[in-house]
């Protein structure tokens, strides 16, 4: 392997994703909403907020060179001497992704005359019937009227909605924030009575697999704060720099009891990784546990083969 002195390599860990694409390669960058992307080739890869996430696989990262490797299967020199490469030609343009400003009111999703295919598709998932119906009942979820996609409802401290996230119930692979979402209210579900411990997941639908194992260990789900993180972000190459998820810190920060997090994250890079940098970001406060999946790839994944349902590829997309 040729060596890359520390400064090369620094030098190119800076040039964020976003930069690189609109500098080297504009003809793979998509743009689907103000400051928001997608690329050619992967249209479930979304770049936002000064950072991009791959929701088909679960990874996420800032740098191109993050992108070149996880994604584009580069080596990290290959990934380093073609960022230098190109910067080397032509000096780029850097652009700078602003942070979202919330003030924006959320634009919640038409709501359908009635739930049926949302229903449908979160049973198939294997989600109880029970939980769904709870769920439905606190106008967690619903099922939206003009594309009968599912939708999971994320309120603030004052029980206003503040954050919905829409996926498809039928064969498309199709995902999205509905606009104005906060991710500081991401979908959760609180415990009926005050507990110390919060479990935290990387999506709704794992959220919810995980109340539907309880209930079949005849253990109450609703004794538990259940926190989705609506996707993860972590960096193999620069964990110092990873942040925290927005929905953790705020949720933290209402409740000063908790003083226990037990991890359900992905079987895989991303979410050992993750899983790595949340223990080391939190352990000096909290007590961390990490709850690794003992089969599949995700928690929805391992509730399926216990009640033996087939999962198809896209319900493997979070």
């Amino acid at each position: 392997m040729p060596y890359i002195p520390s400064e090369i390599i620094e030098q190119a860990r800076q040039i964020d994703l976003l930069t690189y694409l609109k500098n080297y390669e504009p003809f793979e960058l998509v743009e689907i909403s103000r400051d928001t992307y997608t690329t050619k080739s992967h249209d479930s890869l979304k770049i936002s907020n000064g950072l991009w996430y791959w929701f088909t696989n679960g990874i996420g990262g800032k740098s191109a060179i993050d992108y070149l490797i996880k994604v584009r299967n580069f080596s990290f020199t290959n990934a380093v001497q073609t960022v230098m490469g190109n910067i080397k030609i032509q000096s780029p343009i850097i652009y700078e992704q602003k942070e979202k400003n919330y003030d924006k009111k959320l634009k919640m999703p038409v709501k359908s005359h009635n739930n049926d295919r949302a229903i449908n598709y979160l049973l198939s998932r294997g989600i109880d019937k029970e939980i769904i119906k709870f769920c439905i009942e606190n106008n967690l979820i619903y099922q939206e009227e003009k594309t009968n996609n599912v939708v999971f409802i994320g309120y603030n401290k004052n029980k206003v909605p503040s954050y919905a996230f829409c996926r498809a119930t039928n064969k498309e692979r199709f995902m999205r924030e509905a606009t104005g979402s906060n991710k500081k209210y991401s979908f959760r579900i609180n415990a009926e009575k005050e507990s110390n411990i919060v479990h935290l997941f990387e999506s709704s639908i794992d959220l919810l697999s995980f109340a539907t194992l309880l209930n079949f260990k005849n253990k109450n789900w609703r004794e538990e704060n259940l926190l989705s993180l609506a996707g993860i972000y972590s960096s193999k190459y620069d964990v110092e720099k990873s942040k925290l998820p927005s929905s953790l810190i705020n949720f933290l920060e209402e409740n000063h009891n908790v003083n226990e997090i037990y991890l359900h994250l992905d079987n895989d890079l991303a979410g050992r990784n993750a899983s790595n940098f949340f223990q080391q970001a939190l352990n000096k406060k909290y007590k961390i546990v990490d709850m690794i999946i003992p089969l599949g790839k995700d928690v929805n994944e391992y509730l399926c083969l216990i009640k033996g349902i087939k999962k198809n590829k896209k319900d493997r997309i979070k």
